[in-house]
């Protein structure tokens, strides 16, 4: 992509998700984001309806009188984003790509977060660990992250989600918020996702597409696996054949639903031909209601 081009990208992607942070996100966020770790601050006299866990035993024995350490909430997060960029992400029937919708909604959550004044890093990812930027803080920071969604190109096409999760884990010491951007077409990465939210907060956002969901009745139809280059002809006027191919992708779901309730994980669906910001709003409200 020559420079010019990428520059005019680059702008209109961050003129559109500025202005959504700035109008929409940025408050939302504020308040659901903030800091999870604790900072030692002080201590104090106990009161009455004190956590007696929080007692602090030596300076109570030093001055015979109860005591209690008092903690300040850290402010600053590390916010990572996990991005899928697999080959079955260039594909959209409606609006978009399901790639240019990661790429958008990233950016937003981005531009929150350094508003919030939190450090921002990005994991790429296909059947293994393409690229990795560590976090930093600042608007060019944020800038080349947009610059390498839209312009990165994987050397592999296939998908395996255990390989950022565990990069994840390893490499991130302090605790952060990760979402993870995917379409979710793999299986097998029960362990890695459960291991990776009880370190950090992880949050998944399924981007998909109405066509993956559910085949059509156009008759004779050749398909491409994107990920295995696999090419075959399918006759979706047959009602068993489409019958067949939805039972798969109920199935599917069914494993990723199983996937993230049993790991605790908070999950946005996001379609292609959909505008982002309710279901993003309703992830937002439901972790806020939580705290």
């Amino acid at each position: 992509m020559e420079s010019s081009e990428l520059f005019r990208k680059v702008r209109k992607i961050e003129i559109k998700t500025r202005g959504l942070s700035n109008q929409i996100f940025s408050g939302q966020y504020h308040s659901v984001f903030k800091g999870r770790g604790m900072a030692f601050s002080e201590v104090r006299e106990y009161q009455p309806g004190d956590d007696i866990r929080s007692i602090d035993w030596n300076v109570t024995a030093r001055f015979n009188h109860p005591y209690v350490k008092v903690f300040d909430e850290e402010r600053e997060l590390t916010v990572m984003l996990l991005i899928d960029v697999s080959a079955s992400n260039q594909f959209g029937t409606r609006k978009t790509l399901k790639q240019e919708l990661i790429t958008e909604i990233a950016a937003v959550l981005a531009f929150s977060a350094i508003q919030n004044n939190d450090k921002v890093g990005v994991i790429f990812f296909s059947k293994t660990v393409e690229k990795f930027i560590p976090p930093k803080k600042g608007t060019s920071h944020i800038l080349r992250i947009i610059r390498e969604l839209i312009e990165f190109r994987p050397k592999e096409q296939g998908t395996n989600l255990t390989e950022p999760l565990r990069f994840l884990t390893n490499a991130i010491k302090k605790r952060c918020t990760a979402f993870l951007f995917s379409d979710f077409f793999d299986k097998g990465f029960e362990d890695a996702i459960k291991i990776a939210n009880k370190k950090h907060d992880l949050i998944a956002v399924h981007v998909f597409d109405e066509r993956e969901s559910e085949l059509p009745d156009v008759g004779l139809i050749r398909t491409r696996n994107a990920e295995t280059g696999e090419l075959r002809w399918i006759d979706s006027s047959n009602m068993n054949v489409r019958r067949q191919y939805n039972n798969w992708y109920s199935g599917h779901l069914a494993y990723l639903n199983d996937t993230f309730r049993r790991s605790g994980i908070d999950v946005a669906r996001i379609r292609t031909d959909q505008d982002y910001i309710k279901p993003l709003m309703g992830l937002f409200k439901k972790r806020g209601a939580r705290r």
